[in-house]
């Protein structure tokens, strides 16, 4: 059984580190005292869709995978595609249906439904041809899983998760979006590969929307625990701030070659999702860049909505914000990107 707190973590005056570390985020629940098996459900069987489940499902992360789509032979195709593959695999039940029959009690519900990003076409011009499907979509979910937790992937995907929320009547801990996970990603890549050494050892996040307005902390990455702007000042050693943004506009514009390229994205997302579901449920407590409500942090008060912030995921969700140290540009850009946010929203009248 889950259980439904932390043990704290105290320093040599008796103060929870953990409470001082983390700050919840508004309208939070605990975790759902469970003790069965745990299944995901995925919503959409496209590219992205079946690169995420084929991740999910060779990494054991869940005893049981729903698959949901309105196109019922490609929804059986792929159903019967991955249950040949059973005796490669670890044993998971496999199941699809043109409703949300199948749906029922999920742990972890995935969004992937949505149209597909035309070469060229930014995240957000995607809003108008996905907000309908939506309202479709997420209260039948919402109303077979009233447990479960709303993982977001369709893009734009900050505003959609924002929505998602809103319709699904969810605690706000649990509605996360994939957010910037992938992002920075790309950005711990591209830093290693400028560095020539291996990625894992590079911590470093993009923050903000999942798009043009997303912002490098360029003044938090590290490299085996060596902060690398402060190294490289210590040491007397110059670098281009045009370097770095550099850098920054490949991660932005990452998911724009790859689409130009072959169409769609795939394999990429598959496995940063799966990292999330993992990290959910098994209540790992481990960090990502994810879309969360993001209002009272770091000067954001214009509004309720969703965008990237470090954070720890656990059972419940969103168990807590990190508290990133931002310098006053990387702050600015944060809010900047808010505003982008905040205005397609205020244009939605959502």
């Amino acid at each position: 059984m889950h259980k439904t707190s932390s043990s704290s973590t105290l320093g040599p005056d008796g103060l929870d580190i953990s409470k001082s570390f983390f700050k919840p985020i508004q309208g939070s629940t605990p975790p759902p005292l469970t003790s069965r098996n745990t299944k995901i459900t995925v919503v959409g069987v496209g590219n992205v869709g079946m690169a995420i489940a084929q991740t999910i499902l060779t990494q054991a992360i869940a005893d049981e995978i729903a698959l949901v789509d309105v196109n019922a032979d490609k929804l059986r195709g792929e159903m019967l595609d991955l249950q040949h593959a059973a005796a490669f695999l670890p044993r998971t039940k496999i199941s699809a249906s043109v409703d949300y029959s199948n749906t029922v009690g999920s742990d972890l519900v995935i969004v992937t439904a949505g149209a597909r990003q035309i070469p060229g076409e930014s995240r957000l011009n995607l809003l108008h041809r996905n907000l309908a499907l939506f309202k479709k979509v997420v209260p039948p979910l919402a109303e077979k899983s009233p447990e479960g937790i709303l993982l977001v992937v369709s893009n734009p995907v900050d505003v959609l998760t924002y929505v998602a929320w809103k319709l699904s009547g969810f605690p706000s801990n649990r509605v996360i979006g994939s957010g910037t996970n992938l992002d920075s990603s790309r950005f711990r890549f591209l830093i290693a590969d400028h560095l020539d050494l291996n990625a894992q050892d590079v911590q470093a996040y993009i923050v903000g929307e999942h798009g043009d307005s997303s912002v490098a902390l360029w003044s938090s990455i590290s490299v085996g625990g060596v902060p690398i702007l402060s190294f490289l000042e210590r040491q007397q050693i110059a670098y281009e701030k045009q370097t770095l943004e550099k850098i920054h506009k490949e991660v932005v514009d990452g998911a724009y070659e790859v689409i130009g390229l072959k169409g769609y994205t795939s394999w990429a997302i598959g496995y940063s999702v799966a990292s999330l579901a993992r990290a959910i449920l098994r209540d790992q407590r481990s960090i990502h860049p994810i879309s969360v409500l993001a209002k009272g942090f770091h000067g954001i008060d214009g509004g309720e909505l969703f965008l990237s912030l470090p954070s720890q995921l656990g059972r419940s969700g969103v168990l807590g914000v990190t508290n990133v140290h931002l310098t006053d540009e990387e702050a600015k850009q944060l809010q900047e990107s808010a505003k982008t946010i905040l205005e397609v929203q205020a244009q939605l009248g959502i």
